[in-house]
């Protein structure tokens, strides 16, 4: 009796350790098909999630001259999705005020694009796949969060305008950006470059330049190599003088140089010719001129542009002249008698 008791719980044992390892199994073969299940479910649910936004982004698009263009203003898209590249057709951005963190590096899927225009927005980094877009001809990316650039955006063969203003810790661009031989517009306000980028002086097409509002302390002595430049603002930096060379720009016709620490104007600058619009106001010059009187006929905005304009660059420099000749005779005269008071009483 003892056998069959001791064989009737081993059987028992291996049908409970059978019906333990079924049910584990049966578990996990319950547990696997819910995984997939809800895996499917996801992927459902994701590519109806794609479609409704594909959908929202075709509500977007317009057609002007020709072009096709994804328009969003002042609605939250902080990401773009990837199924936007359903859309490569599109050949112009024009995305502000939607708080969006990032360029997405799919953006090089959109071989046709003319125009990014992302502008006010929240974007930190600019994706080194910007320099897939051979046709880019503008990229404006004002009032972000850049603090640099990439050097591949130096690939962009046929930018003609990049404008990057309000990107407050931006200080410096890559020396790559000299390839853009077909750069002429180029907006670099409010930042935080204390000279004009080397890469900058180098672009062969530029013909615009806005450096305002940073800290910009002196000016490159080469300033002059910018041959095509028409339109330069310079105001509220820190420059305190001018190199001779700006006299050496033939092209230049405005300069906005308001709001500096510039004590002198170079005479140099009195050959100008084709400097159209100047403006040296709140500058602490050395010598206080006054224009002659105005024609009574001359409105009081023109007059006091004209106060600071060019007609006063030249009265302030013939008025320097006249002065600091003025100086050197008083300083000659001084030491002379000096020189006679020694002398004298050797006669």
């Amino acid at each position: 009796m003892t056998g069959v008791t001791v064989c009737f719980g081993t059987v028992n044992s291996i049908k409970a350790l059978w019906e333990t390892r079924i049910k584990k199994s049966t578990d996990d073969l319950k547990r696997e098909k819910q995984q997939k299940e809800r895996a499917t479910v996801g992927r459902l649910a994701g590519a109806w999630e794609d479609r409704i936004t594909l959908a929202r982004l075709k509500e977007k698009l317009v057609t002007e001259d020709g072009r096709v263009i994804l328009r969003i203003e002042k609605e939250e898209w902080k990401t773009l999705p990837p199924a936007l590249v359903q859309l490569a057709h599109i050949q112009e951005w024009q995305l502000h005020r939607t708080g969006l963190h990032r360029i997405p590096s799919f953006i090089s899927s959109f071989q046709g694009l003319i125009v990014l225009d992302l502008s006010r927005n929240a974007i930190r980094e600019i994706p080194k796949e910007i320099g897939k877009l051979t046709r880019l001809r503008e990229l404006l990316v004002s009032y972000n969060r850049l603090s640099c650039v990439p050097e591949e955006l130096g690939s962009c063969e046929s930018l003609e305008k990049l404008e990057l203003a309000m990107n407050s810790d931006l200080d410096e661009l890559p020396e790559q950006l000299s390839n853009l031989k077909n750069l002429y517009h180029l907006d670099l306000s409010l930042n935080q470059f204390t000279t004009i980028p080397g890469c900058v002086v180098n672009l062969p097409a530029l013909e615009w330049l806005d450096m305002g509002g940073n800290r910009l302390e002196s000016l490159p002595d080469d300033i002059h190599r910018m041959e095509k430049l028409h339109t330069l603002w310079l105001q509220r930096n820190e420059l305190e003088y001018l190199p001779d060379n700006i006299s050496r720009m033939p092209n230049l016709d405005t300069l906005v140089l308001s709001k500096n620490k510039l004590r002198d104007i170079p005479p140099l600058m009195e050959g100008m010719t084709n400097l159209r619009f100047v403006n040296f106001r709140d500058n602490p010059l050395t010598y206080d001129v006054t224009l002659p009187d105005v024609r009574e006929d001359v409105d009081e905005e023109e007059d006091d542009r004209e106060m600071y304009g060019r007609e006063f660059m030249h009265h302030y420099i013939h008025e320097a002249r006249k002065r600091d000749s003025q100086t050197y005779t008083s300083v000659l005269n001084v030491a002379l008698e000096g020189v006679l008071e020694i002398a004298a009483p050797l006669l």
